[in-house]
């Protein structure tokens, strides 16, 4: 079957490709219904990605955050109409001990493949979890974003010391945001301390212990564990901030993405015995996972409800350009379209 696919061809500029769609007896058909906006997405759009980079990917189809509708499923997993969360990450094979979103060989939508920018998007059965009744569809969306914060915790958890009194996060925007709620459903007895340089989004962070300004951080404040949630050209500050008043043999994460080198101070990582670690999106366990904690603490999708920001109904590529430009000029929250494809 013919399938039209949104692809950006050129920074700022969508065009409707038809692709033929087989139908076979291992794969489901998906109608997206709401997809999330990304700042990986907004590096395609706006063109920041380096020329090499937009020649070798573009064009392609964007958004990697979306949830849809099952419509057809030889498989026998789903029921026409059920409401599902789609993962972006596609292994092609397994592995004893590296996880699947860091396999090399892995493929990400959105991301070197076709995206959920489609009318339809056909699907293997475990690249889909089924959501949970009544959820808010807006909030939602954006699991995927959510996925990788409980992923990246997930590991903190394996990684570090059990000293766990303070836990810092740097970063006041989205990933920060849900970071920071995160770790306090997860170490309840921990104090959750976050840095950022907007007062007036660090206000939102209601659930957290305290909020800094970076440049208001008392000279006597240390934590345990650092989490940076900044990425460009700001991360660097934000990690030797990090470094600088965590206490020994603590351990930071990075999350941020950034498309420069970051100069650290190595020396007092040396000295310090800090462990730092690296990850990047996850995998299908951890929307299984995630899933499972929106059905017990529901309080936690009513504080996610707090940074849906733009919502844009999308019947056609104008909306979408509307949607992305809307995007890029928000102060805070995740700008969702309502997929009318």
């Amino acid at each position: 079957m013919l399938n039209k696919v949104y692809q950006l061809v050129r920074p700022r500029q969508f065009e409707i490709v038809y692709k033929n769609i087989e139908l076979d007896d291992s794969h489901i058909l998906v109608h997206p219904t709401h997809l999330s906006i990304c700042n990986a997405d907004q590096r395609y759009y706006q063109g920041l990605r380096a020329e090499e980079v937009l020649r070798k990917k573009l064009p392609m189809a964007l958004i990697h955050e979306a949830i849809g509708e099952v419509v057809y499923d030889p498989t026998g997993s789903f029921e026409t109409g059920a409401k599902v969360v789609m993962i972006p990450n596609t292994p092609v094979e397994t592995d004893p001990i590296v996880a699947e979103n860091y396999l090399r060989s892995s493929k990400f939508r959105g991301s070197g493949f076709d995206g959920f920018m489609q009318e339809f998007v056909s699907m293997e059965p475990d690249r889909l979890v089924r959501l949970p009744e009544g959820i808010n569809p807006v909030v939602a969306a954006f699991t995927e974003i959510v996925s990788v914060s409980y992923h990246v915790i997930s590991r903190f958890a394996r990684f570090s010391h059990e000293r766990r009194d303070t836990i810092g996060v740097w970063g006041d925007g989205n990933l920060g945001y849900i970071t920071a709620l995160l770790l306090r459903n997860r170490f309840p007895d921990s104090k959750i301390y976050v840095f950022g340089i907007n007062e007036m989004k660090l206000n939102d962070f209601t659930f957290v212990d305290r909020t800094f300004l970076v440049n208001h951080v008392p000279e006597d404040l240390a934590i345990d564990h650092a989490f940076e949630c900044v990425g460009g050209g700001a991360a660097p500050g934000a990690i030797n901030q990090a470094i600088d008043i965590i206490h020994p043999e603590g351990t930071i994460a990075f999350m941020g993405v950034s498309e420069d080198l970051a100069p650290l101070n190595t020396r007092m990582i040396l000295e310090k015995g800090i462990r730092c670690y690296g990850s990047s999106r996850s995998g299908r366990q951890d929307f299984v996972d995630l899933i499972e904690l929106y059905k017990s603490r529901p309080e936690i999708v009513n504080h996610l409800e707090k940074i849906v920001g733009v919502q844009q109904e999308v019947r056609g590529i104008p909306d979408m350009v509307k949607a992305f430009e809307m995007d890029i000029h928000k102060i805070m929250g995740k700008t969702i379209m309502e997929w009318d494809q």
